[in-house]
């Protein structure tokens, strides 16, 4: 499973670091263990459901914790029946 999260916090970081709360949102990222990939406007993520939308909530709620008066999550998510695909590699590894 794959999903792109994009998450939008009100305000996007504080007086000394403006991206401080996505930064946050990115880290649980990272700690996930998850395959990712940071882009300019989203994070995509690969995993199987279970993971992937856990972690898509842990992210969401990880702006919050991190100091954000609010927060609007964009989220797209693609999945397979067989559960095998798509991955990051299959969708953008050509253009690499």
């Amino acid at each position: 499973m794959l999903a792109q999260i994009q998450v939008s916090p009100r305000p996007s970081g504080t007086d000394h670091d403006r991206y401080a709360y996505v930064d946050a949102a990115i880290a649980v990222i990272q700690g996930s263990g998850l395959t990712y990939e940071v882009g300019a406007m989203g994070t995509t993520v690969e995993g199987t459901p279970d993971q992937v939308w856990s972690l898509l909530r842990e992210v969401h709620e990880a702006t919050v914790r991190a100091g954000a008066a609010g927060v609007s999550s964009h989220i797209k998510v693609a999945q397979t029946g067989a559960d095998d695909g798509p991955r990051i590699a299959d969708l953008v590894g050509k253009f690499r």
